[in-house]
């Protein structure tokens, strides 16, 4: 009987093995699977008694993973979201600003080439009109790159709007599995299974906001910002979302009757991502494109009303400067004309250009814009340009960075957790020997039993 006990643990602790290689195989493809495995003990005889054994039992089930390489894997899907979410904007606004069809610099370039051209012969009516046709060239220009920021900022509003829900959904979906597991816990009931999709929620957060995970001793994991705000204890999580009341939009996690205010250029994933790229690049960018308009109409304006026009009357404004941006924010005059410009420095003298000079010479007189600092009016452009072109450029060596260091995590995490199916294959026969050694052993067994009987 010994003999039987011995060997029907056996085949019954086989069957464990084989039912946990087959679970492996069939998840071969699945995502986020980690692989598992069982622990067999041999069962000792007890105090007291005699004897060889009382065969085997799987003590437990256990699953191949590695907090320190799923630590990283989340970290590094932190760092991929923010940079992946800022790069098509970097990548859209280059081309428009960088367009040698569009940029600030042509159209500023052939504003004052229409200003130099009516040097030659300052009462011209058609080379007046160039430089008024120039002027609206030149606004157009403005107005464009600004709508495309300003469509930037809308485009940022909306994804921050639809990170939020999905942050909150996997906030809350991890709190649901943390009570979940520890319930399953208590029964005694594998929850490999919970787990795994409570570490695939987490690996979703991690995209969204960079976070820190902590395992309890419960089997629960508390989930918290980097900066220290908890999102996840237990099974109670935080929400996330934009306080409007002040005016100026304010990011606010909620967490158990607490309000704590975050800085969304800081917070990591792709939530920081865009927070970063709206405060720290495109408000600047678009600052400085209404600073530069601003202060080269206000030159243009001033230097107009300081000349005469053909007629010997005081010259009035070519632009008009809007600093809502509602219509644009330059346009020409409403209703000007050609003989309306004032390149005359002397009344009653039309042929005269000395007021058209000093216009020309607008081109190279300093303004003070919010991302670069002192420039000149003709390199403004090339310098914002130029800036945008290195914060792209750093952004798109961030990104790649990334890219690799995530790819590399997902290497390691697979090394440890995934299946693979050459060593699941190897367990499958080698549990397969073992429960049909543990049944042949029945069968002698059996044989030994029924000689026995035959005995008497």
């Amino acid at each position: 009987m010994s003999i039987i006990n011995n060997a029907l643990s056996g085949s019954l602790a086989a069957q464990a093995a084989l039912n946990t290689t087959s679970q492996n195989i069939a998840n071969l493809q699945t995502k986020g699977y980690t692989r598992q495995g069982v622990v067999l003990t041999a069962v000792a005889p007890a105090a007291g008694t005699y004897g060889a054994g009382f065969g085997v039992e799987v003590s437990k089930l256990i699953r191949f993973s590695d907090s320190y390489k799923s630590q990283q894997l989340w970290r590094a899907n932190s760092d991929l979201g923010m940079r992946t979410q800022s790069q098509p904007y970097f990548t859209q606004l280059e081309r428009v600003m960088g367009d040698e069809q569009t940029s600030l610099s042509k159209g500023v370039d052939q504003f004052f080439r229409a200003l130099n051209a009516a040097g030659v012969d300052p009462v011209s009516s058609p080379l007046r009109q160039q430089v008024i046709t120039a002027a609206n060239a030149m606004a157009q220009s403005f107005n464009s790159i600004y709508n495309v920021t300003r469509q930037q900022q809308i485009s940022v509003t909306q994804q921050r709007d639809a990170i939020l829900p999905q942050l909150n959904t996997l906030s809350a979906n991890i709190a649901r599995l943390n009570q979940r597991i520890t319930e399953a816990g208590a029964l005694g009931t594998n929850t490999s299974g919970l787990v795994d999709e409570r570490d695939q929620a987490i690996d979703a957060l991690a995209n969204l906001v960079a976070i820190e995970v902590l395992e309890q001793p419960d089997g629960t994991r508390s989930v918290s910002l980097r900066s220290g705000q908890p999102l996840v204890v237990g099974n109670l999580s935080g929400t996330m979302a934009m306080n409007t009341s002040s005016g100026s939009p304010v990011l606010e996690l909620t967490f158990a009757k607490s309000v704590f205010g975050l800085d969304d250029t800081k917070i990591g994933g792709q939530l920081g991502g865009i927070g970063d790229y709206e405060k720290n690049i495109l408000n600047p960018l678009q600052q400085s494109l209404v600073q530069m308009a601003d202060q080269l109409a206000a030159k243009v304006n001033t230097q107009l009303q300081a000349g005469f026009r053909p007629d010997g009357t005081p010259g009035t404004d070519l632009f008009a400067f809007n600093a809502t941006g509602a219509g644009g924010i330059l346009n020409i005059t409403p209703g000007i004309v050609a003989s309306d410009l004032a390149f005359s420095a002397a009344a009653g003298e039309p042929g005269n250009s000395g007021n058209l000079q000093a216009l020309i010479g607008i081109k190279n007189q300093p303004i003070t814009l919010a991302s670069i600092g002192s420039v000149l009016i003709g390199d403004a452009d090339t310098q914002l340009v130029g800036k945008l072109g290195i914060d792209s450029g750093q952004n798109q060596s961030l990104l790649e960075t990334a890219t690799t260091i995530r790819q590399q995590s997902e290497d390691d995490w697979a090394a440890t957790s995934s299946v693979n199916k050459d060593e699941e294959a190897i367990n499958l026969v080698e549990f397969q020997n073992m429960y049909q050694a543990n049944m042949k052993v029945i069968a002698v067994a059996n044989e030994l039993f029924d000689a026995t009987l035959a005995l008497f």
